[in-house]
């Protein structure tokens, strides 16, 4: 596998603004059902009960994304990793921040050491 890139800041700043877009966090996963979803695995402002609820008894406005809409097949991933895909999508929305935050913290303290250096 070859080394990307390093990643500018410009790149950084366009990664942020799309997740400044997003609907703000954080997410869950909920796992949902009703006769056409069938198992629904969401993406959720809310977390999930662990009842399961079936529509109406879940406001289709708290969901973001589904990872599994099986009656018809509109969303069905071919590894079956349903669960782990919601997963990863639900933490990105708070994880991906983060990052953009520790990345520039660790630039500024290399800025700053490089500085340090550079007048010793």
């Amino acid at each position: 596998m070859d080394t990307p890139e390093p990643m500018t800041d410009d790149e950084l700043a366009e990664i942020e603004e799309v997740a400044n877009a997003a609907t703000p966090g954080p997410w869950h996963v909920r796992l949902l059902d009703d006769d056409y979803a069938m198992n629904l695995v969401a993406i959720s402002t809310v977390p999930d009960t662990g009842l399961g609820e079936r529509w109406p008894d879940f406001d289709h406005h708290e969901n973001v994304a589904a990872t599994l809409v099986q009656q018809p097949r509109y969303v069905d991933v071919a590894d079956e990793r349903w669960d782990e895909n919601a997963q990863f999508i639900a933490e990105a929305r708070q994880n991906i921040p983060r990052l953009i935050a520790e990345i520039r913290r660790l630039r500024q303290l290399l800025a700053t050491k490089d500085q340090s250096v550079g007048e010793s």
